[in-house]
């Protein structure tokens, strides 16, 4: 196993670390030294020998310090070792760390995490963070992993190129790795460990604001564009149908057309912004989708409008088949890679 440990302004916790790994396993270990200042210089200057460290000249994130370390192991190792990532703060176990590397030794084809359940004591921004990260990833993925934010993981050095091809540089990179994952059907595997925090995660360079936009804009942007298509239609819906009032389909042509417009918006924001899709297949697969999203729109619409006023019942339906279209975007129209047995 390869121990890859991305570090700014690390202190003593990472010089234990180091030590505890070279104490307990043969572990190779890479630290990358990710443009940390002139007074973190003694620490990765004890580091022990038999260490490779690779460094960056300014401070480029996280997800790029680790893209670094893989590039490294790719050129230097083959290909049938194991990565396992830790964190230069001393949270990951040595212990754990094994127990997570022994797990993939036993399904290399997986990725492997090494999941917290936050118990004891945890702080609050850590712990309300993880589980707003958990529903929001179940929700666009249709994947449930209990830790989304564990540093903790472990994979094959043939995933390299897949790892390299993750957008993101800071934190973001973590969470994109596990959205790839789940859109290639990798295989995600979760390994219970301690929970720790060290002086109530003081050491973090993690911002609060500025990073979780970058974790959670997928499923934001998503959001927008489908609320922006929905204004579109709810507004063209209540139109037409007022134009084709007289008309015995006047609803079915209403909802029809409104669909067609909207939902040519709702497709181009999605593949442009959101997944990121450049397949001319994806246009076949959205439309199979859209056709049955409206068939469903326009049956519970001629259900409920009977009740309620249309405006009401068009806003009801909407909300209902919301997290359907989501689900089925992601995991159909937008998905990429065959499922691995």
């Amino acid at each position: 196993m390869i121990v890859v440990i991305p570090a700014y302004e690390p202190d003593e916790k990472l010089l234990r670390v180091v030590a505890e790994l070279k104490r307990d396993t043969d572990y190779a270990i890479v630290v990358v030294n990710d443009g940390s200042s002139e007074a973190a210089e003694p620490v990765f200057a004890a580091l022990p020998e038999g260490v490779t460290l690779l460094r960056h000249a300014q401070n480029r994130g996280k997800g790029r310090a680790l893209k670094t370390a893989y590039e490294y192991i790719a050129a230097h190792f083959p290909q049938s070792e194991g990565i396992v990532t830790v964190d230069a703060d001393g949270q990951h176990l040595p212990a754990d760390v094994v127990r997570v590397s022994e797990d993939w030794e036993a399904h290399p084809e997986t990725l492997v995490l090494g999941s917290r359940r936050f118990t004891g004591t945890v702080p609050w921004r850590s712990r309300a963070g993880n589980a707003i990260t958990r529903v929001v990833f179940r929700l666009s993925t249709g994947v449930s992993v209990y830790d989304t934010q564990t540093g903790l993981r472990a994979f094959a050095v043939s995933r390299i190129p897949m790892m390299l091809e993750m957008r993101g540089e800071r934190y973001e990179y973590e969470i994109n790795v596990l959205l790839y994952a789940t859109r290639q059907h990798m295989p995600i595997h979760e390994v219970t460990i301690e929970t720790v925090y060290i002086a109530d995660n003081a050491s973090s360079h993690f911002h609060p604001m500025r990073d979780s936009w970058r974790i959670y804009k997928m499923i934001l942007l998503f959001a927008a564009s489908s609320l922006l298509a929905a204004a579109v239609d709810y507004v063209l819906v209540l139109s037409l149908s007022a134009l084709f009032a007289k008309q015995a389909q006047g609803l079915l042509w209403s909802v029809v057309l409104a669909r067609v417009i909207s939902s040519f918006l709702n497709y181009m924001l999605n593949r442009k912004l959101v997944f990121e899709d450049c397949s001319r297949r994806s246009v076949f697969r959205y439309y199979l989708v859209a056709a049955g999203i409206m068939a469903a729109n326009y049956g519970l619409l001629s259900l409920i409008s009977r009740v309620m006023p249309l405006a009401l019942a068009k806003l009801l339906v909407e909300l209902a088949l919301y997290p359907l279209s989501f689900y089925l975007q992601r995991r159909f129209v937008f998905a990429r890679g065959e499922r691995i047995s």
